[in-house]
């Protein structure tokens, strides 16, 4: 936007620049913004800020390609972090990482700083790097099948209403069995068992599942899964509660994920950032509203977690986003444009940047004219204005400390104090390895849970099948040999056997016995021969 310099130009300007910028005027902690832009003009008397206890109130970062939109979410950030807040951020692009060392003094961050009446000086802020599963750089974060939940998995696996109301039941039965779902295998192997022979009458058990959707189910998660998706799903289940923590100089640790080594699988880790937040939802008490926040969580490319969500997915999200609020959590979505974003969702974010949207198609004008639609009341044509803001100026709208939105605001935004780009590999790897948190969830742990269960349980089924055609084989083998042995002939008899069987034979044998007999006899009793 052009500038005039002229002071009597800038005193006519600054009546309604006045109004707007006393909407900004807080009595509280609050987070530098930038300068109000009023008529070409940018008025560095006039600072544009959003109060600190309001973060938790979600918000909306929205903007074309190329206007700004992440080194604004690098300069909230940074002061996030400097009042001692807790922040994590989803490094899409591989570009966020340098938050943790300081920024390189030039002209253009030097005149930037000198417009919005900035005290700028290179800071690095405590950062921690992470990674789903350990793809790329960074601290492994893994999620069990079971935590992340039949609802989030159908998001991923892409599946239809009547096959998500499925996969819930597989869940469950897997609970009511014992059958612990770590890992893709573990849910595989159920499914698998499920829609076996010996798995059916089980599958009727848990009713309203046919074994064709069944069949679906398991194609669909072992072609995931064929996606390198596996390494997302294991143990040690990283710990959500690690994205709270703050510095030894007291100021919140910047957490952020580095996803460019999934950037291919973009449904995959929106939906992985969706089940970050969900667990902290779960994980983490009422509250009401704090001081400041417990930890605020940026959400980049935002449209890629709604597209092709289910009713369930999407009723989900809005639930999360309504009542984490009163958990000390706020949630800033990036996005192009607020239609991105569903209505449901939008209601819920009180804090608002939007950065420069372009309308070259019809399908631009329609989305600019629907955000201009969006924003309250205000002096300036919005629609013309959000089509000639510059690179780092955007149209800013936040909750004020009573909660009632501010006068909508033109404003250049702040530099960011930190590195504006990534830090080296090297430097990076260094800062991993380095952490506390690495050699506690680095190497993968494979405990015994459903695969191992099924396939012992299996095994022990073969086997005593096994063993039972065995016998019944050895069995009619006997029975066999039995029945062949009373069929045979019988052999002829030998010479000796065919003499004592004989009839003179047996008549000699009883002569001889007779006599014999006799001869004992009278030796036994002392009778004497007669002599003839």
């Amino acid at each position: 936007m052009s500038e005039s310099t002229d002071p009597a130009v800038v005193a006519d300007q600054t009546g309604p620049a006045d109004k707007i910028a006393a909407g900004y005027a807080f009595t509280g902690p609050a987070l530098d913004l930038g300068a109000l832009l009023w008529d070409g003009t940018c008025l560095p008397g006039h600072q544009i800020r959003i109060p600190l206890p309001m973060l938790n109130r979600h918000g909306l970062v929205a903007g074309a390609t190329g206007t700004g939109k992440t080194k604004t979410l690098q300069l909230i950030a940074e002061q996030l972090s400097a009042n001692g807040v807790p922040v994590f951020l989803a490094d899409i692009k591989g570009d966020v990482s340098g938050i943790c060392a300081p920024g390189a003094p030039n002209e253009k961050v030097g005149e930037r700083a000198k417009d919005v009446a900035q005290e700028w000086e290179a800071t690095g802020y405590p950062s921690e790097f992470y990674s789903l599963g350990g793809i790329g750089p960074g601290i492994p974060v893994r999620s069990t099948v079971t935590s992340f939940g039949p609802v989030l998995m159908s998001k991923v696996l892409q599946l239809n209403q009547t096959q998500e109301q499925s996969l819930g039941l597989i869940f469950h039965y897997a609970d009511t069995k014992g059958l612990e779902l770590i890992d893709l295998k573990d849910l595989r192997a159920v499914v698998a068992f499920l829609v076996s022979d010996k798995g059916k009458p089980e599958l009727k058990g848990i009713g309203g599942l046919s074994t064709v959707t069944a069949g679906v189910i398991l194609r669909s998660l072992t072609a995931f899964e064929q996606q390198g998706a596996a390494e997302f799903f294991g143990e040690p289940e990283f710990d959500t509660s690690e994205f709270l923590r703050t510095a030894a100089d007291g100021r919140g640790m910047v957490s952020v994920l580095e996803l460019p080594a999934v950037q291919d699988k973009p449904q995959l880790f929106s939906t992985f950032l969706m089940w970050l937040l969900a667990d902290l939802f779960n994980d983490l008490p009422e509250v009401g509203d704090l001081e400041q926040p417990k930890l605020v969580f940026f959400f980049d490319e935002a449209h890629l977690l709604f597209n092709g969500a289910s009713k369930a997915f999407l009723d989900s999200i809005t639930q999360t986003v309504r009542l984490i609020r009163s958990k000390g959590v706020g949630v800033f979505f990036v996005t192009q444009t607020p239609k991105d974003v569903p209505g449901d969702v939008l209601a819920q974010l009180g804090n608002r940047v939007q950065h420069a949207l372009r309308a070259f198609t019809p399908d631009d004008a329609k989305a600019l004219k629907a955000t201009v639609k969006t924003f309250p009341n205000s002096p300036y044509d919005l629609e013309e204005l959000l089509t000639q803001l510059g690179t780092g100026e955007a149209v800013v709208t936040v909750l004020s400390e009573n909660g009632a939105p501010t006068p909508v605001a033109a404003t250049r935004l702040r530099a960011p104090q930190s590195l504006m780009g990534p830090i080296e590999p090297t430097a990076l790897d260094q800062a991993v390895k380095s952490s506390l948190l690495w050699s506690r969830y680095a190497e993968p742990v494979d405990r015994e849970s459903a695969y191992e269960k099924i396939s012992a349980e299996q095994a022990a089924a073969e086997a005593e099948a096994e063993a039972a055609a065995a016998a019944a084989e050895a069995a009619k083998q006997a029975k066999e040999a039995e029945k062949a042995a009373r069929s045979a002939p019988k052999p002829d008899p030998s010479l000796a056997e065919q003499v004592v069987g004989s009839g003179l034979f047996r008549s000699l044998a009883r002569s001889i016995g007779t006599q014999v007999g006799r001869e004992i006899s009278r030796s036994i009793f002392g009778t004497a021969r007669k002599r003839r």
